[in-house]
């Protein structure tokens, strides 16, 4: 059985850990790659959309390290703010954002809105050494709480409600979150092309 190398084009390490538990469920001949195993530069995200973004991160990555690589962008879009953060999520506070300061910024924007309804979004870009591209998307629609909740996950899941729960993606617990998020839907479609890709 032949073994099929992909490189995680993040250094997000809760990405990385979602990724791989998704990816490499039922894929014995599947090996997933991090940048503790290949070094890689920092990819600057300054794309107009996710597309543009998960394609430039997979391709600049794969031409500096020769493996096909799977990268993706993700975002949250709020439908008060007119679909922001948007790809701006992981830096909505500014160039020194971390997740605390986004939250804090988000909650702030919202304060005393009604319509809390939002989104997230996920774009995934398979980019293959060969120079072949595939890309996916996935959506998880909920809404924002008023307060952060629960000490599990990262990014803004300690705010984030999905539709038909009343816990925040962050109360959920990770097992519970892979199972209906916007990055499993995307990397499942996704994984999906890889076996038909490298089979």
């Amino acid at each position: 059985m032949r073994t099929t190398k992909i490189l995680l084009g993040t250094r997000n390490p809760g990405k990385i850990e979602e990724a791989k538990s998704i990816l490499q469920v039922n894929s014995p001949d599947l090996e997933i790659l991090t940048r503790e195993e290949v070094t890689f530069a920092e990819v600057e995200e300054d794309g107009c959309s996710y597309v543009e973004n998960s394609l430039k991160k997979a391709k600049e990555i794969s031409q500096e390290t020769g493996f096909s690589v799977l990268s993706d962008d993700s975002g949250l879009e709020v439908l008060a703010l007119d679909g922001a953060p948007g790809v701006h999520s992981s830096r909505f506070s500014g160039p020194d954002a971390d997740d605390e300061s986004n939250i804090r910024l988000l909650l702030k924007k919202l304060d005393g809105r009604d319509d809390r309804g939002a989104r997230f979004v996920t774009v995934a870009t398979l980019y293959t050494n060969s120079g072949k591209r595939f890309r996916t998307r996935g959506m998880l629609e909920g809404k924002i709480t008023t307060t952060p909740r629960g000490d599990s996950g990262f990014g803004y899941d300690p705010v984030f409600v999905p539709d038909g729960f009343k816990k925040t993606l962050a109360q959920l617990g990770k097992e519970k979150k892979n199972e209906i998020s916007h990055r499993r839907k995307a990397l499942e479609k996704m994984r999906k092309i890889v076996v038909k890709v490298f089979n």
